[in-house]
């Protein structure tokens, strides 16, 4: 029962990731976060394999939150918190943690993206992911699975973070729905699982049926960013609107869309959120394994001296693309041959694109790469890898709508995966068809594990079924339908497009002005233009007007449209000299008397060879005209020079052979420079390789190395922290308790000591950890080391009162230090001052015998006197109870002096002794003698009081004895 109700009540699982710096940020989280909240939290850290993690008792202290160490198997439940032991990696399966040990093989550790991967796929969208603090980028590939299957993604905002590289790298792929400090995360947190499409109370169909509020929706996306999602898959399109109103806290629909109204930059969110690219290097290695043995090494090794094309659609941030293309390098290290490749990468998103083509990405990419190809294809720049510039050069970044956008043509590979599965099937089936015009025969389709060719297997044929690799049979598909165009039953949320009859216009002039222009070309070539070829620098023929068989031969072997190859043997030197000078002096040239044989009988033809008009960003070209040749005196009068074609091939043939000797030369001496020269580059470039695939293992063991030492003091800073507190405790307590006290260890050596000690021994701040005995003390008669000897054998404490050389009464007490149950190290002494106490006694027994005499005389008599500044005693108050046999029956004027009243005590100095007993005892009795012969005696009990005064009780008491 207790499981089925943890199960209900658990409503999302948010995996923490954090690294140097990130105690304080922890902490500060949980501080915020309440108690009940139905969240279970798992926190993933750098931590030290080499010493122990203290982060569940210091996280303890700041939240009631239980927290606990992560164990195999465990079951995560509600309202607790679960920390990553050191030396594991921490994943969950089926609401359970699976702990594994680190893999130290592959270079660097990401503990936090094995976590979130996992967990994105275990949770999918009851997954939420939260980075805080910490260096590297290590978090970056799990935000990005976890948005991919739908959850949430919690950035800390890096100014508030002691170290911004985490939080910075998660921020960089646009995936973050919040960016907050610590303490503001959880407020925002228990908003979004409180909100109504979260929890489950609303579902998909509510928005499917508001069908007003859709279409405005992906009118005002097609009118912001020119993208139709009408025809994407509608689970898709609900659940990342329903996204965005969770984050925006909006609960209907139609309030959603008056905030796309008020906050123009949502609809970019929106559009951000509906492209979401989730990829990464070698995504799927098996499949580009096999990719690589068979598919690339065919289309490589069958390509010889043509360029190969290849079209990577949906590329995102440019992983697929350049995985593509290191593949590619690989394959022909491995044949051992050169080929000229080009990789076109398209995608919607133009920020991604601009990403792809700087060829930028975090450290994290190392877990996707083994050491030898991170070493080969990629270096270094600040925190980051940049992709080797032999790399960016084999691929071209484009941005380009694969329905809207006219296809690429004369693909040899294309590969499109996990695109089609956000489609309708009538897309897919636009894009299957389109894929099909786009290859050559015999070409390779690509697609993602989910994907498939769909009615389109006339055209495909399975090359692997489990991989999704095609092979393009070259039957032609005609598009059913124009790329543009959607079946009447589908446009449900499209707009109508009003008829213009400009464009229409237009694109049919353009279209009849080129018919009209080929079909007048073809009546001059048949009727009056006599053969003629238009031939480039490259000495390629371009174009051919008329019928060039009996001039022209196709050669066997690989084909080449070369003139010199293609000309038939008496026309080859001439045109291919006589092209070359016109190139070179940009005047007409015209060669006579040109003999030709053909089956009929030996002719004479004259070539005339002309410069083309030259045009800016275009190649120049020739036009060679073959004519029959005409009569010597018509020939002159053209003012053209003729040449003779036999002195002219013999001259030629002599420059072409001194040229040639010339070049030998010249290239055997460089070849001998480039062999040596490549030999030392060689063993340069591979010493060079090792030892970087060397430092870059170091450097990746060194950082996370350095983020777990830096957990590890962050923790121990916190135990220092509060072991000085509890030291200044100590010493204020040693301080200010009023006692001494002496701690020593088993050797009896001074582990420590109150300040006031040193008034009964002879003790200095530098004498800790010198033995006892080596101090004198000031204690009569105590022999030290016997009494701590005997409670040490003892076990059992002591206490003897003793006095010191000046008079002082201190009571001592042993006992031994406790370590635990029956385990001592050491002995403790503590001194307190009983000097204060004996005088207190002495003063209690005084007053105790003073008493009964009190109680005895009560006041006949009360004189209240005060002390002047001349120090007299001056009468302030008067009181008379009973007769005094002295003559004064009525009260004292106030004012008078003590011998004014007392003349005849003038002789005893009864001032001076009034004013002592003022100053030093509380209570006192003075007794006077009569002055006579039978005259009674007085006795006076003094009592001060406040404000310098002094209370004198006279009373008359019998005769005192002598």
């Amino acid at each position: 029962m207790n499981k089925e109700s943890d199960a209900d009540t658990l409503v999302h699982y948010v995996g923490i990731g954090a690294s140097a710096g990130g105690l304080e940020a922890i902490e500060e989280f949980f501080t915020h976060m309440p108690e009940k909240s139905n969240l279970a939290f798992i926190v993933i850290q750098h931590l030290s394999p080499d010493y122990k993690s203290l982060m569940v008792e210091l996280l303890s202290k700041k939240t009631k939150i239980p927290v606990l160490r992560s164990v195999d198997g465990m079951q995560v439940k509600p309202n607790h918190i679960y920390m990553i032991p050191p030396k594991k990696n921490l994943s969950i399966f089926h609401g359970r943690l699976v702990l594994k040990e680190k893999d130290n093989t592959r270079g660097v550790n990401l503990p936090i993206d094995i976590f979130l991967r996992s967990l994105a796929e275990d949770k999918a969208e009851r997954a939420i992911a939260v980075i805080l603090s910490g260096t590297g980028s290590d978090g970056t590939r799990g935000v990005r699975a976890i948005k991919e299957h739908g959850g949430m993604v919690m950035v800390q905002d890096e100014t508030t973070s002691k170290f911004n590289g985490m939080p910075r790298a998660a921020i960089s792929t646009g995936v973050a729905d919040f960016i907050l400090p610590p303490q503001k995360m959880p407020d925002q947190l228990m908003a979004y699982v409180g909100h109504p499409y979260v929890i489950g109370r609303s579902g998909n169909e509510k928005l499917l049926t508001d069908e007003s509020g859709l279409t405005r929706i992906f009118a005002d996306l097609k009118e912001k960013t020119k993208v139709d999602f009408t025809y994407y898959k509608p689970s898709t399109i609900i659940r990342r609107i329903q996204r965005r109103m969770t984050v925006n806290q909006v609960d209907q629909l139609s309030d959603y869309v008056e905030h796309l109204q008020k906050y123009p930059v949502e609809i970019m969110t929106l559009y951000k959120e509906l492209l979401i690219g989730v990829t990464s290097f070698f995504r799927n290695k098996e499949a580009m394994e096999y990719l690589m043995e068979n598919s690339l090494t065919d289309l490589i090794d069958q390509a010889k001296n043509r360029e190969l094309r290849f079209w990577v659609t949906a590329c995102s941030t440019g992983e697929e693309a350049y995985t593509i293309a290191i593949l590619a390098k690989e394959t022909m290290e491995t044949l051992g041959v050169s080929r000229d490749i080009k990789i076109f990468a398209t995608d919607l998103d133009r920020d991604a694109i601009v990403h792809a083509g700087n060829g930028i990405y975090p450290e994290s990419i190392a877990a996707d790469l083994t050491p030898r190809m991170l070493g080969k294809y990629f270096y270094r720049k600040e925190d980051n890898y940049q992709i080797a510039r032999h790399i960016r050069e084999m691929v071209v970044f484009a941005q380009h709508n694969l329905v809207k956008d006219p296809p690429f043509t004369k693909i040899d590979m294309i590969s499109c995966r996990n695109l089609l599965i956000y489609l309708q099937p009538v897309l897919q089936q636009k894009v299957m068809e389109m894929f099909n015009f786009s290859l050559n025969p015999g070409g390779i389709l690509f697609l993602g594990n989910s994907e498939t060719i769909g009615d389109m297997d006339h055209c495909f044929e399975t090359i692997h079924q489990k991989h999704k690799i095609y092979r393009c049979t070259g039957k032609n598909s005609p598009l059913k339908q124009p790329i543009e165009a959607v079946p009447e039953h589908k446009k449900i949320f499209q707009r109508p497009t009003p008829f213009s009859f400009r464009d229409t216009f237009r694109r049919f002039s353009r279209l009849e002005n080129n018919n009209m222009m080929n079909r007048y070309m073809s009546v001059l070539e048949n009727s009056f233009l006599p053969l003629s070829i238009i031939v480039n620098q490259q000495l390629d023929i371009l174009h051919i007007f008329g019928d060039a068989t009996d001039f022209f031969k196709v050669p066997s072997g690989r084909m080449e449209f070369t003139i010199n190859k293609m000309a038939i043997k008496e026309l080859a030197i001439p045109l291919a000299t006589g092209i070359q000078r016109v190139f070179k002096s940009n005047n007409e040239l015209i060669y006579s008397n040109v003999k030709i044989s053909t089956p009929d009988a030996t002719r004479k033809i004259s070539l005339r060879i002309i410069p083309m008009p030259r045009k800016k960003d275009h190649e120049d070209l020739v036009a060679v005209f073959f004519e029959n040749s005409k009569d010597p005196a018509k020939t002159a009068e053209t003012h053209t020079q003729v040449h003779d074609i036999d002195e002219d091939v013999q001259q030629r043939i002599q420059d072409l052979e001194q040229e040639l000797q010339f070049s030998n030369e010249n290239l055997q001496a460089t070849i001998e420079e480039l062999e040596t020269s490549n030999e030392e580059l060689q063993a340069t470039n591979e010493e060079l390789l090792a030892s970087n695939e060397e430092l870059q293992s170091t450097n990746e063991e060194l950082q996370s190395t350095n983020e777990e030492l830096f957990t590890v003091n962050s923790e121990y800073q916190k135990k220092i922290m509060e072991l000085t507190e509890m030291n200044n405790d100590v010493e204020n307590l040693l301080t200010g308790s009023g006692i001494e006290i002496l701690i020593l260890d088993e050797n009896l050596e001074i582990r420590k000591c109150s300040p006031g000690l040193s008034t009964l021994f002879n003790i200095l701040e530098k004498d800790i950890g010198r033995p006892i005995s080596h101090l004198s003390h000031n204690i009569v008669d105590f022999d030290i080391i016997n009494a701590i000897e005997s409670v040490q054998r003892t076990k059992k404490l002591s206490s003897i009162s003793k006095l010191l050389q000046d008079g002082s009464q201190y009571l001592i007490r042993i006992l031994p230090y406790n370590i635990g149950p029956d385990a001592y190290s050491g002995t403790i002494l503590t001194f307190v001052n009983q000097s204060e106490l004996q005088q207190s006694r002495a003063a209690l027994k005084h007053h105790k015998k003073l008493i009964p005499e009190l109680i005895e005389s009560l006041p006949s008599e009360i004189f209240i006197f005060k002390k002047d500044a001349d120090n007299q005693l001056i009468l302030d108050r008067h009181v008379a109870l009973t007769d005094i046999d002295d003559g004064n029956e009525e009260p004292l004027t106030p004012g008078l002096k003590l011998y004014q009243i007392w003349p005849d005590y003038k002789p005893l100095n009864l001032q001076s002794q009034l004013i002592k007993a003022m100053d030093s005892h509380p209570i006192d009795l003075i007794r006077i003698p009569g002055q006579e012969e039978r005259s009674a005696a007085h006795a006076l009990l003094t009592m001060p009081l406040a404000g310098n005064r002094l209370a004198v009780i006279r009373r008359t008491v019998a005769e005192l004895s002598v």
